[in-house]
């Protein structure tokens, strides 16, 4: 599991340029006797066929996408001026190591300010190394996204890495995607595209599917860490079955079979009530006339951030459940 995660964590991969995340997935899939398809937006459609023909497909969802930094302009001393692509905090972009399409690296850093509330990312820079624009411009161009240049290590248990919103999501589709045995209905395991920047994938591999059940699986935020937000989610208690986000309230029947499953299958669960942020369920549970719609969450510690921190035992737990849950039928 480890391997599978570093690999996916280490790929270059922001909104819109998830190309090479994409190769590496549909060649993780390649053997598993599931259709595969690309659609226009970029999403990878893997279809593993169910047993029962009158059963209604089943959606699951994890974004490959992961939050950068567009290059806007370039200075005459050689340093690169750029806007976020997707939730990025200034104050967690100070001495972030960065990668470039063309591989090659930088560093992020920010103007002389007076006062720390003064920080913003107009007043922030990548520095390549370059001793002018001339130089710069043969290594970036407008438009190219930089990404944080993070590898993952173990602490214990405890996996960090950048990027693990939401890679740690598609690790956990392509591991239950290897482990069910046995699935009524025909299942559509897919590894959206632009989650980051408006839910984008998720809107139109939704409406194409059609289904009847749409589950995202996704990061969420943790209430374990000194003067957190108040949250009952820690790292290590489990998969986070979700009650609510800003973008969905998980559609009861979805949410109390996931609660069932765990206590049956006696798989380690917390509930997850978040009042920030979105997943890819909110607009597949708004897709057409409506989709039943719910969540398997990962609790993260520093989410957005290159040092991202999750439990070994929850992604196990997620896992898990959600391959229990998709072994059985739903009662639509």
């Amino acid at each position: 599991m480890i391997e599978l995660i570093k690999k996916l964590t280490e790929i270059y991969g922001p909104s819109g340029r998830e190309d090479k995340v994409r190769d590496f997935i549909e060649n993780e899939v390649k053997d598993s006797g599931c259709e595969t398809r690309t659609d226009y937006l970029g999403n990878l459609i893997v279809k593993k066929k169910g047993t029962n023909p009158e059963a209604r497909p089943v959606m699951l969802a994890a974004h490959m996408d992961e939050i950068g930094m567009m290059i806007t302009h370039f200075e005459k001393e050689g340093f690169l001026r750029f806007t976020n692509v997707g939730g990025i905090s200034p104050f967690r972009l100070i001495g972030m190591r960065v990668q470039l399409p063309s591989g090659d690296h930088g560093v992020v850093f920010h103007d002389r300010i007076k006062d720390p509330k003064e920080l913003t990312l107009e007043k922030m820079y990548i520095d390549i190394g370059a001793k002018d624009k001339e130089e710069a411009e043969k290594k970036a161009a407008i438009g190219d996204i930089a990404v944080a240049h993070a590898p993952l290590f173990e602490a214990g248990e405890r996996i960090v890495s950048k990027a693990l919103d939401d890679r740690i999501g598609c690790a956990v589709l392509l591991l239950a995607l290897k482990q069910i045995k046995n699935n009524p209905h025909d299942l559509y395991f897919v590894f959206t595209s632009q989650e980051e920047v408006g839910i984008r994938g998720a809107r139109t591999s939704a409406f194409g599917i059609d289904p009847a059940v749409g589950i995202a699986v996704d990061v969420t935020m943790t209430g374990d860490i000194p003067k957190a937000k108040k949250m009952s989610v820690s790292l290590g208690e489990g998969a986070a079955i979700k009650i609510k986000d800003n973008s969905l309230i998980a559609s009861p029947q979805i949410r109390d079979t996931m609660i069932e499953t765990a206590e049956k299958q006696g798989i380690k669960y917390q509930l997850e009530v978040l009042e920030m942020g979105g997943t890819d369920a909110g607009w597949i549970n708004l897709t057409r006339e409506g989709v039943l719609a719910g969540c398997i969450s990962i609790p993260c510690r520093y989410v957005h951030s290159p040092a991202e921190m999750i439990d070994s035992k929850d992604v196990q737990a997620a896992v898990d459940l959600l391959t229990k849950l998709l072994e059985q039928e739903f009662d639509l």
